[in-house]
């Protein structure tokens, strides 16, 4: 019974470890655990307020919800690695009986100290096989530790690219020529750049996927408000008569197309066009696609 518990407690950890992985490392991939509460946490702020200011919560707080729990969940399973073989397994400092400091309390203490890296040392494996697992669990959190500040910078960037996305559609929107981009070589290049900013946020959503769950409260920086005024200027580049802007135009629309299958793959399921996508994706974001100034 003693090494059940044990092989569970290794069970639960190897658990977490896959999450963190698939969550942080790995570029296509979810982890089950974030997905869980992220969208949890979106789902939960977005009936808070009918302006949907509790929205921009979900994200920030779903991150650190997620980091709990990573930290959580490791604690205890090392902790059930350590409880079947306390006190016979265990060296106590000075003062301390070990026959009352053999329960799952303790237990959770000896993880905690290892897993933080705090090395107090009053309780300690005596062991061969433990004194190999208590330095193994200070490396999972300094590994989960760093894991977490690489995601918090990773995170953000990519949401400042969607930003600056959104914000350049809506300018394109006020600028916009009463010819269209259509008549222009230039508007060739335009289209080319936006392409390729459309392309990178496609990438950011497949490798980032938490970024999805970060509310944009400014429609000028909303990627849902904006993104239908993307899809129209493509459909009208793809039917211009000049080559080169149509061109341009198809490549843009099959950028669009992508992140549409992106976004409907991973959170939407709605098995519609990009252009239903796209006004799902502002709907569950609160806003009207294509109709932001």
């Amino acid at each position: 019974m003693d090494w059940l518990v044990t092989v569970l407690g290794a069970l639960l950890v190897l658990l977490v470890l896959r999450d963190v992985f698939h969550t942080l490392w790995h570029p296509t991939r979810h982890g089950g655990l974030s997905r869980l509460v992220m969208t949890a946490a979106w789902r939960l702020t977005s009936h808070l307020s009918t302006h949907r200011r509790a929205a921009g919560l979900a994200g920030p707080l779903a991150m650190v919800s997620v980091v709990a729990l990573w930290a959580s969940a490791a604690t205890i399973g090392w902790a059930l690695v350590y409880w079947p073989h306390m006190p016979v397994s265990f060296t106590y400092a000075t003062g301390l009986d070990p026959a009352d400091h053999a329960g799952f309390v303790d237990a959770l203490y000896v993880s905690l100290v290892n897993l933080t890296t705090l090395g107090l040392g009053d309780i300690a494996p005596t062991a061969g096989w433990l004194r190999i697992v208590a330095p193994i669990e200070a490396l999972v959190g300094f590994a989960l530790l760093s894991a977490t500040v690489s995601w918090i910078i990773g995170i953000y960037p990519a949401l400042a690219r969607r930003r600056a996305l959104a914000l350049r559609l809506s300018h394109l929107r006020r600028s916009r020529p009463t010819t269209g981009l259509s008549g222009a070589i230039a508007g060739a290049t335009l289209l080319d750049s936006l392409s390729r900013e459309v392309a990178v946020v496609s990438v950011d959503f497949m490798q980032y996927a938490e970024s999805y769950y970060f509310y944009d409260g400014n429609d000028r920086t909303s990627l849902p408000a904006q993104i239908g005024d993307a899809v129209e200027q493509a459909d009208q580049a793809a039917a211009a008569a000049h080559p080169e802007v149509r061109h341009s135009g198809s490549a843009l629309k099959a950028a669009l197309e992508d992140l549409a299958a992106i976004l409907d793959e991973r959170f939407l399921h709605t098995h519609g066009t990009p252009k239903q996508t796209f006004e799902a994706y502002a709907r569950d974001h609160g806003r009207q696609s294509g109709s932001a100034g």
